[in-house]
């Protein structure tokens, strides 16, 4: 934790408690598992294998990990999205297949949500600097002028030649907001290929829980309490070859003078979005699409959230934690949820 001036930031990733939307639990599972942590993706990354164990195995998931990162990466030099962001308004820039597939679903996503997801955001996730010992809470003036280069539109993409260019001088591209969830695809993928059966893994809050547990029981799966961040969970869940992503607002935050500012930016205001909304978690099959959906569903809030899941995509399950500690489901989940804080309500 940084202090300075009044200012406190909460930096992600200090300890696997505190990168963790969620704490699994995996009591009951009949062996010690093979378990790793690194730090990538401006994250706390862990690998958990509970059945054909293998340094081999762990060592190939986390490169791929790592392979993702340098490919991706808005924060550090060289990166394919450092490229595209230095020739914005000059030129294409010819990129790998990875970052072209993450763009391309970025796009996707971007244009089903209306924009609230944003991959062209990273104007203003810079200007902000949340997470960062850089942190601050920018002028309106400097605000409107990063908002004026925030538009997915603007990202054009050659699907011939896998290459991408922004068309303003200025725009540059975040894909924090998908890249952890196909990064945790990916780990799964490589898992499976080389035989693992019963795996956790915690790419910073995008959890996938492979299969059953060893004992062929679910995984149970808590729920981090979204005013804490240490590890404090709401309640839990039972859930089988699923993955589980959180959004919430302990994960980075800036604070000024008592007032909280969180990461999830909404790309309209240039602000934190507000919703009455402290989490959104949802449970699915594909880590990239969880990724990008809690956004949408936290700009959306309670009631827009579940109808929006209800009408366009049923299979999907959701957890919603409000500000004022109410916690709403939707029906997948209704019977599958134990809330273990007596400060959350369960509402009907």
């Amino acid at each position: 934790m940084f202090k300075t001036k009044g200012i406190k930031i909460l930096m992600l990733g200090l300890a696997i408690s505190l990168s963790s939307a969620l704490l699994q639990g995996c009591s009951g599972t009949g062996s010690e598992p093979l378990e790793e942590t690194q730090f990538l993706l401006g994250t706390v990354c862990t690998i958990k294998i509970y059945d054909h164990q293998s340094e081999e195995v762990m060592t190939k998931a986390f490169d791929r990990v790592k392979q993702i990162d340098d490919r991706m990466s808005a924060n550090k030099e060289g990166t394919e999205v450092d490229a595209i962001a230095k020739e914005a308004g000059v030129s294409y820039v010819k990129v790998s297949d990875d970052t072209f597939y993450v763009i391309e679903k970025g796009l996707e996503y971007s244009a089903k949500s209306g924009g609230v997801f944003d991959i062209s955001i990273g104007p203003l996730v810079k200007l902000w600097g949340i997470g960062t010992d850089a942190a601050r809470v920018p002028t309106q003036e400097e605000i409107d002028a990063r908002k004026s280069l925030v538009s997915y539109k603007d990202v054009l993409i050659n699907t011939a030649d896998k290459s991408v260019m922004l068309k303003q001088a200025g725009m540059s591209l975040d894909l924090g907001g998908i890249a952890k969830g196909y990064a945790a695809d990916e780990v799964k993928r490589i898992l499976k290929e080389n035989g693992v059966e019963h795996a956790i893994i915690n790419l910073g809050g995008n959890v996938i829980a492979l299969n059953s547990n060893v004992n062929g029981q679910d995984w149970n799966i808590g729920i981090q309490n979204p005013f804490e961040t240490r590890g404090d969970i709401v309640g839990s869940i039972s859930v089988k070859d699923k993955t589980i992503v959180t959004s919430g607002i302990y994960e980075r935050y800036l604070e000024v003078d008592g007032v909280r500012y969180h990461h999830i930016l909404n790309p309209f205001t240039g602000y934190p979005m507000e919703s009455g909304l402290a989490s959104v978690t949802v449970v699915t099959v594909s880590s990239i699409d969880a990724d990008a959906m809690t956004k949408n569903l936290f700009y959306s809030g309670v009631e827009k959230g579940l109808q929006y899941l209800k009408e366009n995509n049923p299979e999907v399950q959701a957890i919603f934690i409000t500000k004022d500690k109410k916690v709403y489901v939707t029906e997948g989940l209704k019977g599958n949820i134990s809330i273990t804080n007596s400060e959350y309500k369960l509402q009907q």
